[in-house]
């Protein structure tokens, strides 16, 4: 009874390191582009922090989170810059977050399901991606949209929607 008892310990703390094992978590690497577009409205941040915890033969298990500095807006003009800076309330809300709830397969791509924080508001959003595996790296490269009135952002010439791009590098670590 002994052996069998420890046989399937031995065996249950196999499967779970084999579980553990196919979890992989990523870093970002530079260059990485975060893009907007919208309207009248393009340019890109250049402050991405990332937490990225994926495993694309069972993606349910993954999870990302992210986080972009509103100061480091680059529309490529000052004063657009600073309207966008007043228009996500800066001062007050320094960051933009996302924090997935679910990722799934979808197809050959993915998504990720969760939550977008920007002005103090947060809303569900959801990030179509593709991961381009290349052993102990790879690129994530995805896009979701956002209507910026869904997040309190109301001035004048803000788009109806904004279509952002990711392309993000990774490497295991």
């Amino acid at each position: 009874m002994k052996k069998i008892t420890y046989s399937l310990i031995i065996l249950l703390v196999i499967s779970l390191s084999a579980f553990a094992l196919s979890l992989v978590t990523y870093k970002v690497k530079s260059p990485y582009e975060v893009k907007f577009e919208g309207g009248r409205i393009s340019g890109k941040f250049e402050t991405l922090k990332a937490n990225i915890q994926f495993d694309k033969a069972d993606p349910g298990q993954s999870k990302i989170s992210a986080s972009i500095d509103v100061e480091s807006i680059a529309t490529g003009f000052f004063i657009k810059n600073n309207h966008a800076k007043d228009a996500l309330d800066a001062d007050n809300h320094p960051t933009i977050t996302f924090s997935s709830t679910a990722v799934s397969k979808n197809g050959n791509a993915y998504q990720a399901v969760g939550n977008l924080n920007m002005k103090g508001v947060t809303k569900p959003v959801t990030i179509h991606f593709t991961f381009d595996d290349k052993g102990n790296e790879g690129i994530f490269k995805g896009n979701f949209k956002v209507k910026p009135k869904d997040f309190n952002i109301t001035r004048n010439g803000s788009p109806d929607e904004l279509t952002i791009s990711l392309t993000v590098p990774v490497s295991k670590g």
